[in-house]
Order: C-alpha cells, then sequence, then structure tokens
C-alpha cells in the first residue's frame, strides 16, 4: 500500500471507531427513565421547638460555632403526581418577629426524604440563631423532588 492508502485507512478506521462510540453513548442515553421534577405544595405550616434529644443546636457560618436555637418546622405536603417523589428540596422564606430573614442569602430550607402520593406530613429541623426573636414567619413554602433518586 501506498503512504497515502495508509493514512487513509487510518483515517477511515478512526472513523468507525467514533461513529461506534456515538451510536453506543446516544442508545444509552436514550434507554435512559426520564427524570423530571415534580412540584409538591406544601401547607398547614407550623414550627415548635426541637425535643431536648435533638434540640443541642448551632449555627455555622464561616466554620465557627455559634449559640443556636432549634425548631422543627412541620406541614402537610400534597403529592398529585401519583408516583412517590423522592430527595425533595423544600424551598420558603422565614422571617423573625421583626421582618428579618433567618437564613441569610438562601431560600433552600432542607430535604424531604420520600413525599408519597397523596397528602402526608413532613418535618425539617432548623437552626436559627439565638439572638432572633419569635415569633416566626414561615412564607412561600414549596418544594419540588424526583421520582428516582438522583443523589448517592
Amino acid at each position: 500500500m501506498t503512504m497515502s492508502a495508509n493514512r487513509f485507512v487510518g483515517y477511515l478506521r478512526r472513523g468507525v471507531v467514533c461513529l461506534l462510540l456515538s451510536v453506543l453513548c446516544w442508545s444509552s442515553i436514550a434507554t435512559l427513565p426520564a427524570i423530571a421534577t415534580i412540584q409538591v405544595r406544601l401547607f398547614d405550616l407550623s414550627y415548635h421547638e426541637c425535643p431536648p434529644e435533638i434540640g443541642e443546636g448551632s449555627v455555622t457560618p464561616g466554620g465557627t460555632t455559634l449559640k443556636a436555637n432549634c425548631y422543627l418546622i412541620t406541614g402537610k405536603a400534597e403529592n398529585k403526581s401519583g408516583k412517590t417523589v423522592v430527595d425533595a428540596d423544600v424551598f420558603g422564606r422565614i422571617y423573625d418577629a421583626n421582618g428579618n430573614p433567618v437564613l441569610q442569602n438562601r431560600t433552600r430550607v432542607g430535604t424531604i426524604d420520600v413525599i408519597p402520593p397523596g397528602i402526608s406530613d413532613f418535618e425539617i429541623r432548623i437552626s436559627v440563631p439565638y439572638d432572633q426573636p419569635t415569633p416566626l414567619q414561615l412564607e412561600q413554602f414549596k418544594a419540588s423532588g424526583f421520582t428516582a433518586k438522583v443523589r448517592g
């Protein structure tokens, strides 16, 4: 074979390998189940102090430990999807008695591991800086999760 023929065969071989790898990648993606976020309504929200066995709390912004109050936010979750929702991120705004935000610069409050279809109870533990006055105001709470586990 001439040098140009050898070069052509090399290019052809690389092209076939790339094509096969592309087909393999696309076919594996096409067979994955579709995982879409499911919105969950949260309502009947309230909060109360944590029981003593889990109430030892601290707020650690920037790695420092500060005295904190522990609260459990409780409420109802309405999952209309007909499927179990897992790893649901809970978002909301929490203000102290003076209208100041309790969770600075964030609205993600926590996670609900499993939400069955229909209406179910939930609770999330939060730590609030010791010097923020109560009562707390819970606003704009909602959750979104998945029908299959997406985190390790």
